[in-house]
């Protein structure tokens, strides 16, 4: 534990703490009455109501359309099933910035609903609810989809045989099983979607704020500290008991249920009501999450002069001014920073995850488990702000360090670590850990030849995951990346920020190929998948 915890003191509790400080501290004593001067500003009351109401419908619609794609991936075999789950889980890994450059193509102007039946959605509710849905799809899927494809049919079966109907059995049957998994997913996609940034940011203009890029806007474009640090700290509170909640329905999904192996429950569709189903959740996948992406391919090679790689071919000249460099530079920076924040991260998770297995763990590791899952509520604006307000001083002067990005990249990929690994390392028998070292084995030599062999696959998927959430990155690294080495989400960023077709057509291409390397790692991943690789 000793490594994960000074890890996350450094790298997040204490940036995180530097900028509350810097907000409500006046002349070295805290200054607790900004807070209500804060909350009564009728602005700050309605960004709170927005983000609040916006997470909770948006969670509800992803339950609604993602529930049959869970039960389709959980208890049907079709060909190409692998492929696309791979497709679903490519929208989870994309930066917000670039999901929301998706929707924009589609639904703003010169859109494809703009061109077929002039209706524009960017800048309305819908677009951030749509955009939300499909970036959470997979979170239900996964989660859900996890664990019903791994209950016992037969129990559902045997109350059809004693009269109940088809509803009424997986009402009684199914889903008090998979009400754990339900709330988790939800409790998950709420987290997201409470805490969305780039796509609010994008597609919700100035007319819809949430938390998050209320920050960002005090933050950076007002310079409030006082107004940033006080909404960090609700955002902190409103994550922590989310994530409270969400340990304790992950811990009833884990502990409550006698599960099967997945292969055993999955069977070809029969008749046309499952045929019908699986149409509908093809249909519904095409509509909602191929879509976007494809209208993003097109609309970056769709350019002034006919369809071409033009605004590829535009990435490689520094001439628009917004770079030091060619924005073609942007990918190997970012694939550099992604192996380096990979590495990272599989060091630190792994770590966590080993220790969270052990049975003698007391409260206050478990309570560590919920403390691991913080970044990926808490606002990474604030984090990558942070950075650089307190890591300016020996021996953490690190702001002219090229490590800061794949810090801050780390801390949101050791969650995916510690979700990846822990099932895995859970259902080690502990016993032939105890087996080698009565033999004389070393705890090196144990891990090595015992648990390395066994979740070999988990860390490959754990890693991949490391790296396609790295890439994505921006709410922190947006603060942090220099402008001789932007990322690709921030280039693209940027990009959409200047007007005129070139720097549109080029953030497009720019997204298309983040699009292209996060698929190319899921496909990938997919093929070393094994059925108990965690919740996501």
């Amino acid at each position: 534990m000793a490594l994960p915890v000074a890890f996350f003191a450094v790298f997040f509790a204490y940036p995180v703490a530097a900028i509350v400080a810097r907000g409500l501290k006046a002349d070295g004593a805290w200054q607790f009455g900004r807070i209500g001067d804060v909350l009564a500003q009728s602005d700050i009351r309605h960004v709170l109501w927005f983000t609040t109401w916006q997470a909770l419908v948006s969670t509800v619609l992803t339950l609604l359309i993602a529930l049959p794609g869970a039960y389709v991936f959980a208890r049907f075999d079709f060909r190409g099933k692998q492929v696309l789950r791979a497709v679903v889980t490519v929208p989870f890994v994309l930066p917000t910035v670039v999901v929301g450059t998706a929707f924009l193509a589609l639904v703003g102007r010169g859109g494809l609903l703009d061109q077929l039946w002039g209706v524009r959605l960017d800048t309305t509710v819908w677009a951030i609810l749509l955009a939300h849905v499909f970036f959470n799809y997979a979170v239900v899927v996964r989660t859900v989809g996890g664990l019903w494809s791994q209950l016992d049919p037969r129990q559902e079966e045997a109350a059809r045989m004693l009269g109940a109907s088809r509803f009424a059995a997986w009402r009684k049957v199914t889903l008090p099983a998979l009400s754990p998994a339900v709330a988790a997913a939800a409790l998950m996609v709420f987290l997201f979607t409470f805490t969305s940034f780039g796509v609010v940011q994008i597609l919700g203009g100035p007319t819809f704020s949430t938390l998050e890029v209320e920050i960002y806007r005090q933050t950076s474009e007002i310079f409030d500290l006082a107004t940033a640090a006080v909404l960090t700290m609700i955002q902190f509170v409103a994550v922590g008991a989310i994530l409270v909640v969400h340990a304790r329905t992950v811990r009833r999904r884990e502990t409550a249920l006698r599960l099967v192996a997945p292969e055993t429950t999955a069977r070809r569709p029969r008749g046309a009501g499952p045929w019908a189903l699986l149409a509908g959740v093809l249909a519904s996948i095409v509509v909602l999450l191929v879509l976007p992406l494809g209208v993003l391919v097109q609309r970056s090679l769709d350019a002034p002069g006919g369809y071409g790689f033009a605004y590829y071919r535009a990435l490689a000249s520094a001439d628009g001014g917004i770079f030091l460099v060619a924005p073609i530079e942007a990918i190997g920076n970012s694939l550099e920073y992604a192996l380096a924040a990979t590495a990272i991260a599989v060091a630190i998770g792994g770590l966590a995850a080993a220790a969270l297995t052990r049975r003698n763990t007391g409260r206050l590791v478990r309570g560590f488990d919920a403390l691991l899952m913080l970044p990926l509520g808490v606002s990474a604006v604030t984090v990558g702000f942070g950075f650089l307000i307190a890591l300016d001083k020996p021996p953490l002067d690190l702001r002219a360090s090229w490590i800061l990005v794949p810090l801050a990249q780390a801390l949101v990929g050791v969650p995916f670590v510690v979700r990846t690994m822990l099932p895995v390392l859970r259902a080690v028998d502990g016993r032939l850990r105890e087996a080698a070292a009565v033999l004389g084995a070393s705890p090196w030599r144990v891990w090595r030849e015992v648990d390395l062999p066994m979740v070999r696959r988990a860390l490959l998927i754990a890693a991949g995951f490391a790296f396609a959430v790295s890439l994505g990155e921006f709410g922190a690294t947006v603060f942090i990346a220099r402008p001789d080495n932007p990322t690709l989400p921030v280039a693209v960023a940027r990009l959409l920020g200047r007007a005129g077709d070139l720097n549109y057509g080029q953030a497009m291409a720019l997204s298309t190929i983040l699009m292209v390397v996060c698929a190319v790692a899921l496909l990938l991943l997919e093929r070393v998948r094994t059925d108990r690789t965690g919740e996501f």
